[in-house]
């Protein structure tokens, strides 16, 4: 009964540890309806908003709705998300980014019905690289972890093997914003929903490498 009564007070300190790190967290471009229950933050996106920065298109958009907190290291950073598409170009995921110039946009984009694992990385111009899905997944988990002067992402169709989509460059030792954020560039927005949002601090790499030099 103790240990039962132990386990119990630890999942609901961890619980409200979550929701505390979920509270604290900004706003870039707040939408006008959003709020926090337990472990999700759903938001209803704002229309006729995007991410982009110039290539191809010739315009640069920065006005969708991104909850982030802030890192200075290197991390691992993950969330599951579910949206409720309705437009083309709507999108919801993760997202890395030091200033206007650079940043990683990662997650779900709807493209003529189609669901596609999307992710634009910008360095002063976007890179954009799309993973047409075969199915329609509820939800789909992301992953992402900043390691030097790179950025891996991966995504996961079951919240548990997880697949490589990209490796891309990602200033180093810059303080990057990091976490949630969603677009609807076409349309008039849809519900978004992200759990279990968590970051995990990983130790400086080359810090580690020198350490095994200098013990």
């Amino acid at each position: 009964m103790k240990q039962i009564l132990m386990v119990t007070i630890g999942l609901l300190i961890a619980s409200h540890s979550f929701g505390q790190q979920l509270e604290k967290m900004a706003w870039f471009n707040e939408p006008a309806t959003w709020n926090i229950e337990k472990e999700k933050l759903i938001m209803d996106v704002t229309p006729k908003t995007d991410y982009w920065r110039i290539t191809h298109y010739g315009f640069t958009v920065d006005d969708g709705p991104f909850y982030y907190t802030t890192r200075g290291g290197e991390f691992e950073v993950s969330v599951k998300i579910t949206g409720e598409y309705k437009t083309r170009f709507d999108q919801m995921g993760l997202m890395l980014r030091i200033d206007e110039k650079h940043w990683i946009k990662t997650g779900i984009e709807y493209v003529d019905g189609v669901y596609n694992f999307s992710t634009v990385v910008t360095n002063e111009h976007n890179s954009w690289s799309v993973i047409e899905l075969s199915e329609k997944p509820a939800s789909i988990w992301i992953k992402a972890i900043r390691r030097i002067d790179a950025a891996e992402i991966y995504y996961s169709l079951d919240g548990k093997k997880y697949q490589m989509s990209s490796l891309a460059y990602f200033p180093q030792q810059k303080p990057a914003k990091v976490g949630m954020m969603a677009a609807s560039p076409d349309g008039d927005g849809f519900k978004a929903v992200f759990e279990n949002f968590k970051i995990r601090h990983l130790p400086d790499m080359r810090r580690l490498d020198w350490l095994k030099e200098n013990k």
